[in-house]
Formats: structure tokens, C-alpha cells, sequence
């Protein structure tokens, strides 16, 4: 299904319709302030594994990060967020970085690194944030296969690719062409490992 949903205005009926998918073991393909990508929910594992499948990596070397609503459910899946590291975290969400913490009880394992690790995003996009939001907990996030992300703006030649492979091709218009910044936060001070389209000033 091609599901056509307002970037600033998201109507909720469309937004529980996704939710819903997600809930029920769906795989979307949905926006962020960075790129289209790939999303299911967390805690389904076939449909981690589907698109696992799609993009033809195992999924124990797949790099896959959570997309989560706020400060506090990003809390949630990291474990020993000390005072500097949460301030850090709150004057840079939302926005697009993907932040490597160390994996809470709560991360399931497949989804953690071999060094029990995870990446956490909240996007400053408002239909990724409802639909987290009406959802309940955090969706995951993976990079749509290939290296030319400019074939992956137009929702609709999206849909021509996949539409056969997962359940929604969200269309929220044309999308980005920058992936996110990558910081680790597992270290004294904060590392770039990736540097995208958010921009930010290490102390």
C-alpha cells in the first residue's frame, strides 16, 4: 500500500492504519528529517528478519537502530545515562543523529551489537514521532539497501521497488538525501563515527 500522509499535518486515521501494520508484525518504509527507511516493530522478530532478508545481511552484523519518541523512551533502551550525557542528549533531540548507548534490559538481543550497544534516534519529523507515539514504544530503523540513497527520495519510485516486499510505502513527499550523524556516547566524550546531515560543536 502507497499511503499518502500530510509531512506537517499527519492525518491520525492514517497514522493508527501504520501503527496497526507495525503492531501486527508489518514492515513499513516511512520518513525522517534524514532518509526513507525501512521500519517494523521492535519486538517482532520475524519482521526484523524480513527485512534483514530484504537487504540481504545477517541480521546479527545488521547495523539497525531504534527510532523513539522522546528523551524519556530513549532512556529507556540505554542503560547508565550519566548527567552530562543526558544533557548532551536533550539540547540534540529531536533532530538527525543516531546515538550509540550502551543497551538496556530492554533492547532485545538481537537488536544489540556484539558489544552491547544500541542506536537511538529521535528524528524531528513529525509523522515518524506520531506514529511512535500512537504505537506505544520505539520502531526500527534501517537504511533502505544500495549506496545511491538519490534513487530513495521519490516515495512513489520507492513503492515501484518494494511495494511488493513490505506492507506501507509511506508518501510524505520527496525525501532526503543525507544520512544521519553518528555519535558514540559509550566513551568519556563524545566520537563522530559518522558525520551526515546533523552538524554539531564536541566540547
Amino acid at each position: 500500500m502507497l499511503l499518502e500522509i500530510h509531512p506537517l499535518n499527519p492525518q491520525q486515521r492514517h497514522i493508527n492504519t501504520v501503527a496497526t501494520c507495525l503492531a501486527e508484525g508489518g514492515v513499513i518504509i516511512y520518513p525522517t528529517d534524514t532518509v526513507y527507511g525501512f521500519g517494523c516493530d521492535i519486538f517482532h522478530p520475524k519482521a526484523i528478519e524480513k527485512i534483514c532478508k530484504i537487504k540481504q545481511i545477517d541480521p546479527a552484523k545488521a547495523n539497525l537502530s531504534f527510532v523513539c519518541n522522546d528523551l524519556s523512551d530513549l532512556s529507556q533502551y540505554a542503560k547508565s545515562i550519566t548527567t552530562p550525557t543526558f544533557r548532551f542528549l536533550k539540547s540534540h533531540i529531536p533532530g538527525p543523529f543516531t546515538f550509540i548507548l550502551a543497551a538496556s534490559k530492554q533492547v532485545p538481543k538481537m537488536l544489540k551489537s556484539k558489544k552491547d550497544t544500541i542506536g537511538l534516534r529521535v528524528p524531528d519529523h513529525v509523522i515518524t514521532l506520531a506514529i511512535t507515539k500512537t504505537l506505544g514504544h520505539p520502531i526500527l530503523s534501517s537504511s533502505l539497501p544500495g549506496d545511491m540513497v538519490e534513487e530513495y527520495t521519490d516515495p512513489e519510485m520507492i513503492y515501484e521497488r518494494f511495494g511488493n516486499q513490505v506492507d506501507i510505502v509511506i508518501d510524505a513527499g520527496i525525501g532526503g538525501t543525507e544520512y544521519s550523524t553518528i555519535v558514540d556516547l559509550t566513551t568519556n566524550e563524545p566520537v563522530i563515527t559518522r558525520q551526515g546531515k546533523g552538524l554539531l560543536e564536541l566540547l
